[in-house]
Order: structure tokens, then sequence, then C-alpha cells
């Protein structure tokens, strides 16, 4: 398969998706982590901590590039991908089998995507945006987050946009983590069962924790 086909291809799109698909999986995992220091219920010293070594050191502000870099391939591919299945399906199937044939957030993908992309935008441009625009791209002086965070999530309308966004993405990922692993082989009856179970165990615990973060500010669990 040539680079071209990488990208041009209906199969080198699907291997494209599913490799960005698990590298942005690997970012999640990090950030939830990171979001979790804020339960320590320290004033928010713990997370800012956090925060601070993520954004005063080059390997993860070098690693930030790749993320977007896979988060940018991953949105043009998805959206590719769902023109191409949307002009092979043409006027639709004359039988609908609803979720007898698959889920409806597998059938979805193309909407949940949207959902989130716009929920993403929102969170970068309350957190990362003013952080970033506030060290000036380089290592100097940050933002106080966890103050920020208390902030912005004391609006009732961020925080209902918040929960919807880590709903759709939860859906997001009970499809998009099995379909990754499914694209890059592993798929058989000795994985299936135990990657479907971490697949919806991920989504959900990920969804849930995210969620968690604005309600948690805005009901005051936090201090």
């Amino acid at each position: 398969m040539t680079w071209k086909q990488v990208f041009t291809s209906s199969v080198g799109k699907k291997l494209v998706m599913g490799f960005t698909g698990i590298f942005l999986i690997l970012f999640l995992i990090v950030h939830v982590s990171l979001n979790a220091c804020i339960w320590a219920n320290d004033g928010g010293d713990m997370f800012n901590k956090g925060a601070h070594f993520m954004g005063a050191n080059w390997v993860p502000r070098i690693l930030e590039i790749g993320l977007f870099a896979g988060l940018i391939i991953h949105i043009i591919q998805g959206l590719a991908l769902e023109l191409s299945n949307r002009s092979k399906r043409g006027i639709g199937y004359a039988v609908n089998y609803g979720n007898k044939g698959s889920k409806w957030y597998s059938r979805s993908m193309g909407l949940l995507g949207t959902i989130i992309l716009l929920f993403l935008i929102l969170h970068l441009s309350n957190f990362w945006f003013p952080n970033r625009s506030h060290q000036g791209f380089l290592l100097g002086e940050e933002i106080n987050l966890y103050q920020k965070m208390q902030e912005v999530f004391s609006e009732l309308w961020v925080v209902i946009v918040y929960v919807l966004g880590c709903i759709s993405l939860g859906y997001h990922l009970a499809h998009g983590f099995q379909s990754a692993f499914k694209t890059l082989g592993v798929h058989n009856k000795r994985w299936h069962a135990l990657i479907s179970i971490v697949g919806y165990s991920f989504s959900i615990i990920v969804a849930l924790m995210f969620a968690l973060m604005p309600l948690s500010f805005y009901f005051g669990w936090i201090s």
C-alpha cells in the first residue's frame, strides 16, 4: 500500500482512523488521570502541579503537536469515511434493521464526532488557549487552571454542554475502541469478549470522570 493509498483508499482510511484512535485513547488516559487530581480536595495544589509539568516541559509540549496532528487527521478521515459510506448507501436500505444490525451509536459516529468537535472547541477556548496565550507559547508563567475551572464551571449552561459532550464521547468510545482494534486485526473469538468488556468499561469510566469534573465544581463537591 502506497502513502497515497493510506489516505485515499477505504482500507487506508480505516487504518489511519484505527492508529489515530488508539493514540487519542492513550491521551484520554493521561488527561483523565490529571483531571482526577482535582478530587484531592487540596485547593487545586496537586492538579496545578500536574498541569504545570505538562505545560512547562518540552517533551509534553512536543507530544502536544503530535496530539493535534493526530486529532486533525482523525477528524478529516472520519468525515471522509462518513461521506463515503453515505454515498454508497444512496437512498438507504429497503429494510431498517435498527439495533439488530448495529447499535445506533455505531451508525451515528459522524453525528457524535461533530458534537465532540464542538465540545472540544469550547474546551480549548476555555482552558488551552488562555493558558498558552498567557505563556506566549513559551515556558513562561501559567494561569491558575484550577481557579479557571472554578470560574468556568460556575455557569450552568457550560456545565450542561460539558456533560452532553462527555455523554457523546462515551458513546463514541463505545464503538471506536473496539473498532480501532478490529481494524488493526486484533479481532477473533479469543480477544473479542475481552476487548468488548475493556472497551465498554473504558468508555463509561472516562465519560463519567470527565462529566463529574464540571459537576463537582458547580455543586461544590470540592473546594
